[in-house]
């Protein structure tokens, strides 16, 4: 008889909330979110189609069915400009041990993936933040910030920003770009987000679309499928991907992650994976609602798409009296800064993990303990 061990004996990651809190730190796909029936069937059919080649090293670019399917979906002209990685954590530390030396510098916002920046810094690469207004970095201050700096590239998140769920216009995107290519600096287009749109309106191209040869687009399966694919890509210029795959990593073992390459590829040439995301886009749209409602009057902006709303509160509050009471409330949530918000308390609730019913329960438990608390002052708009 097979054995299958209980989710708890298979370990933990990152962070993990109490029984009985109503974690919404968390950036990831809830469990019923993450089509564990489809991940099987495909990857008996990558078995069934390739067979033992399914279990070998593979392209060191990665599998050809799925480079081929995504370079399909990014408009490229072949996949020769994808590279697949074992998701973005990975393909982030690959950039910043390829084309960067410890002691240079990546500019980026002042709000970001806090988690994309430990790993940056852990390659021994300086971070410095440019200031945005509503409409995203500012490109007179991006410029500057170029011109005073050895910089490496600039790190940008500009469609479903975490955390604050931003999607910078086409118009500012343009500005960015013409400074970045008079300055002659790549640009790394944190893209994790970029499938899961939950309205109708049509979003501003990739930054990778406006400038194919000068931006690195990463992507992943992490957020639509499930982390533990350990799968992502992504897309650059022929001589970026060359330099890419001369890292010692590729040699030695070949593409990452071969067999799920295989099974994804099917997944998404079927059709299976489409009609999945628009299973999962509809669900996340009626969880952000049910998490937007329950939070009363709060100031926070309706996000696009992506994962997270971001809450903002006056300067007279404290985040980490809010971040406590509303523990105490039963509801773990993310302070800003750890994001680098500044002076003005800052709170991110991912709406991904869990059920509507859920998510209300948490919104109203939350609202309930800052009012308790005396935490909830007059709305702010900034």
């Amino acid at each position: 008889m097979t054995f299958f061990p209980p989710a708890w004996r298979l370990g933990v990651v990152q962070e993990v909330a109490p029984p009985g809190v109503l974690d919404l730190g968390p950036g990831y796909p809830g469990p019923d979110l993450q089509p564990v029936g489809l991940v099987r069937h495909a990857y008996a059919r990558a078995l069934e189609e390739f067979g033992s080649a399914a279990l070998a090293y593979g392209d060191n670019a990665g599998a050809l069915p799925l480079r081929e399917a995504l370079a399909r979906r990014a408009h490229l002209p072949d996949a020769g400009r994808v590279v697949l990685t074992a998701g973005t954590s990975q393909a982030l530390h690959l950039l910043g041990t390829t084309l960067a030396a410890p002691g240079r510098t990546v500019v980026t916002d002042r709000l970001g993936y806090d988690y994309g920046r430990a790993i940056l810094t852990s390659c021994g690469l300086r971070l410095a933040h440019v200031p945005a207004d509503a409409d995203g970095m500012d490109p007179g201050a991006l410029d500057d910030a170029l011109a005073a700096r050895d910089t490496a590239f600039v790190y940008l998140n500009p469609t479903f920003h975490n955390p604050t769920g931003q999607v910078v216009p086409e118009r500012r995107r343009r500005e960015i770009l013409e400074v970045t290519t008079r300055r002659g600096v790549l640009v790394v287009e944190d893209d994790a987000y970029a499938e899961l749109g939950l309205s109708a309106a049509a979003f501003p191209p990739p930054l990778a679309e406006l400038d194919p040869d000068g931006v690195i687009r990463l992507g992943t399966f992490s957020k639509t499928i499930g982390p533990g694919l350990r799968l992502g890509w992504l897309t650059a210029g022929p001589a970026v991907v060359t330099r890419l795959l001369s890292h010692g990593l590729f040699h030695s073992g070949g593409s990452l992650n071969h067999l799920a390459s295989l099974a994804v590829a099917t997944m998404i040439t079927d059709g299976e994976y489409d009609r999945h995301l628009d299973r999962v886009r509809d669900e996340l749209r009626v969880r952000r609602d049910a998490l937007l409602g329950a939070l009363g009057d709060l100031d926070v902006t309706t996000p696009h798409g992506g994962f997270f709303l971001w809450l903002r509160f006056g300067p007279e509050q404290r985040e980490e009296e809010l971040v406590a009471a509303a523990a105490a409330g039963g509801v773990r949530v993310a302070a800003g800064s750890r994001f680098g918000a500044g002076q003005a308390p800052r709170i991110r609730l991912s709406y991904s993990l869990n059920r509507p019913a859920e998510l209300a329960s948490a919104g109203h438990a939350i609202h309930t303990a800052w009012a308790r608390s005396g935490l909830l002052h007059e709305r702010v708009s900034s």
